[in-house]
């Protein structure tokens, strides 16, 4: 077996797990789960009508690169959402069966293993991002995200001794858990790192398209490069995914774009690992990329919940709206793993603890005393929670 498997952590939800197995959930409540990032609103029924119209596809192997169709969909998409100068379809864009399996894959693909090899990411973070580096044969190396930095990763605290020793920097804009967004100015000081010390940043985008003002959507890395006058993408790479924006998490569709000799590498990569996507969920995939009407009604039902919710927290807990994305990271009145077992007990409500989202990395778990709710249920059920949850502070 890979001796780098016996370094992987138990995963968030498994902790979860043994955190509530001697609690017996509150019978006078139906549960409602705030715990995982699943999107629960109605997939777009054009969606659905692409893909059984191409059900015939299923005779078909895919190509690894996807078809020019959805390629051309992809890069279209990214123009107009980033004001880019353009993306080459065949060079800078390749679809993925969603952005968990592909932002694994990038580090296997870009890392070369050995004694001093690291791999750079925000602490708390996607699990993801810690297992691909150790799975790699590099050493993770955490930045907190604090509140007195507004949850932003502390990128002075980094030496240039370790950028020098980066092989790849993740980032998440907007921010898994505290919906954070990278401004311009400082994506546009990590591209320049990056091209000094010749590593490669993973932009994960996949909340994106999830923001309070219509007017004003968080940037992306790429629109930082080509603000800087760099149409070649140069060291790096975005992750995009229909699940969130769209709320297709089943139909496993997302995509890489960037510097095209990155992606002709991980094309190379990903034509070995035996990944493509299947032709109907590419042809599904195409109608959503080209629609916009459905993804102004989702942030419109996500602005609708977090209105409610925080009108019934206002005074009750330490919460404050974030900048984009569906989950909220409050503080909490006991330690988060406590917080988490008397919701379940006493409310049904199943939040996840915040130090299972993080590591101490010298400083303390930046998670501790915080839980992430997920903001996916439907808006009644959403005011419930938030309502139990109340009864349960004062009980405390």
């Amino acid at each position: 077996m890979n001796p780098q498997l016996e370094l992987l952590h138990p995963y968030p939800f498994e902790k979860l797990r043994a955190l509530f197995a001697d609690i017996t959930p509150s019978t006078a409540h139906s549960p409602i789960a705030l715990s995982i990032g699943e999107p629960r609103h109605t997939s777009p029924a054009f969606v659905q009508k692409a893909m059984a119209e191409h059900l015939d596809k299923l005779a078909n192997y895919p190509a690894t690169a996807g078809i020019a169709a959805l390629r051309e969909a992809i890069a279209s998409w990214l123009t107009r959402r980033f004001q880019l100068p353009g993306v080459d379809t065949e060079r800078q864009v390749l679809p993925v069966n969603g952005t968990r399996e592909a932002l694994f894959a990038i580090a296997q693909a870009v890392i070369a293993p050995g004694s001093g090899a690291s791999v750079i990411c925000p602490n708390p973070f996607y699990q993801i991002y810690e297992g691909a580096a150790l799975l790699a044969g590099a050493q993770p190396v955490f930045i907190d995200c604090r509140p007195d930095n507004h949850f932003v990763p502390d990128f002075d605290s980094i030496s240039a001794e370790q950028w020098q020793r980066c092989q790849l920097l993740y980032l998440c804009s907007p921010g898994n858990p505290s919906g954070a967004v990278l401004p311009l100015a400082t994506l546009q000081r990590l591209i320049g790192l990056a091209k000094e010390h010749d590593f490669v940043i993973a932009s994960d985008e996949c909340y994106s398209e999830i923001y309070p003002d219509e007017n004003n959507p968080p940037p992306g890395l790429l629109q930082a490069c080509a603000a800087m006058g760099d149409s070649s993408y140069a060291n790096c790479l975005v992750f995009h995914s229909l699940s969130k924006r769209s709320n297709l998490p089943g139909l496993r569709s997302g995509f890489v774009a960037g510097d095209a000799e990155l992606i002709a590498s991980f094309l190379r990569y990903r034509t070995y690992h035996g990944c493509a996507m299947p032709l109907h969920h590419q042809y599904a995939s195409i109608a959503a990329w080209g629609d916009e009407a459905h993804v102004v009604e989702n942030r419109r039902l996500y602005r609708q919940k977090f209105d409610a919710v925080l009108d019934v927290l206002a005074g009750h807990l330490d919460v404050s709206r974030p900048d984009a994305g569906f989950y909220l990271w409050p503080a909490t009145p006991v330690p988060d793993t406590d917080f988490a077992r008397a919701l379940l007990r006493d409310a049904n409500v199943t939040v996840l603890p915040g130090r299972y989202l993080a590591r101490d990395a010298g400083n303390g778990n930046p998670g501790e005393g915080r839980v992430r709710m997920a903001l996916v249920a439907e808006p009644d059920a959403c005011v419930e929670a938030a309502r139990r949850m109340i009864d349960v502070i004062r009980g405390l």
